[in-house]
């Protein structure tokens, strides 16, 4: 399951011309895989308050968790830089329970 996803991951990062939107699917078909029917994957659900997370995880209707996905290497996950993802990453976390943020690896 995690190697399936490693080398689809891999063959569209060294297509050269991926970008952060190309590895949703596959991202999102590796948790549904993982966390089971009794669990949703969304892709870009309706925003929240706060923004619009790229994923919702719901059990029974019930969010219990997002995720904000950032592009293959982005050098700001720490979102230390002023410029980078700081804003974005302080209101969600801010907001959010239960958040995670990845450059899908």
């Amino acid at each position: 399951m995690i190697q399936n996803y490693l080398r689809k991951l891999s063959q569209l990062y060294f297509n050269g011309n991926a970008t952060e939107h190309s590895y949703r699917g596959d991202l999102q078909t590796l948790l549904q895989e993982i966390l089971g029917k009794e669990f949703s994957v969304i892709n870009e659900p309706q925003r929240q308050a706060c923004g619009a997370p790229d994923y919702i995880i719901s059990k029974k209707d019930i969010p219990v968790g997002f995720i904000e996905a950032k592009d293959v290497g982005d050098k700001d996950l720490s979102r230390v830089k002023k410029t980078g993802n700081k804003e974005q990453f302080d209101r969600y976390k801010n907001a959010l329970n239960n958040l995670l943020f990845t450059d899908y690896i």
